[in-house]
């Protein structure tokens, strides 16, 4: 796996930068790897199987046979090729998390982060996205990240994807729907973290603790019926009620 650094990752934005994230039963945090190229699938295993608190407990080389893969195996984190033969990551995370109780969380892995492909599987329930050139470190980082329930955010490229493809030929309309029924200052708390702003970073900015963000955070989320931060901030672009560029 190439290492390289790249400038996406530099500005992944998540809760918590420690490391050792642990799966739900304390054990090793279980991921599947899902891309059609048998050498990156052998670059990503080689990566997180390196550290005790993660392994790898399946692979698939398209989205058809991810689908029944994580059905049968209940990873906590799939690492989500999004342009796969057959059924690719867009379908394939659609059908995951909108046909399993609790569904894994799902971390896009991609060639381009400026590609209408990423921002679909977005809004399909992937939790974030990174380049396949990140480096080993910043990828096992983004893994514990995901599974601890986090999302992984690039604000600059969020925001580029939703001017490109999100909002395109759409006529905003950010007083109407559950976008409407946010209280003044959690609006305020959505468009810090549409900027990228961590829980902490949110607090700071309004003078109030972490704790009242958190509190915010969740009823942001609960109103927009958002999974996490990242479906929370494309409803922000997608209403209008924030502009990206």
């Amino acid at each position: 796996m190439n290492t390289a650094r790249t400038g996406g990752t530099a500005e992944g934005v998540g809760e918590d930068t420690g490391t050792g994230a642990g799966g739900p039963a304390g054990g090793p945090v279980r991921v599947v790897i899902a891309d059609d190229e048998r050498l990156v699938r052998m670059g990503l295993r080689v990566v997180i199987d390196a550290e005790p608190d993660l392994t790898v407990v399946g692979e698939a080389a398209d989205g058809a046979a991810v689908v029944p893969l994580v059905r049968e195996l209940r990873p906590d984190v799939v690492l989500m090729d999004v342009r796969m033969p057959g059924i690719d990551g867009i379908r394939a995370t659609e059908q995951l998390v909108g046909g399993m109780a609790d569904p894994p969380r799902i971390l896009v892995v991609t060639t381009f982060e400026h590609d209408d492909h990423v921002y679909d599987a977005l809004r399909a329930g992937a939790a974030g996205f990174l380049l396949k050139r990140a480096r080993a470190e910043e990828m096992v980082q983004a893994v514990r990240l995901i599974a601890r329930g986090d999302s992984l955010l690039f604000p600059a490229a969020v925001r580029e994807l939703a001017l490109r493809y999100g909002t395109a030929g759409r006529t905003p309309e950010p007083a109407r729907g559950p976008i409407g029924r946010l209280t003044e200052r959690e609006g305020q708390v959505l468009r810090l973290m549409a900027a990228g702003l961590n829980n902490g970073e949110i607090a700071a900015k309004l003078v109030v603790s972490q704790e009242t963000v958190k509190t915010h955070v969740g009823s942001v989320l609960a109103k927009l019926g958002a999974r996490d931060r990242t479906q929370a901030v494309i409803t922000a672009y997608e209403s209008g009620f924030v502009q990206p560029g």
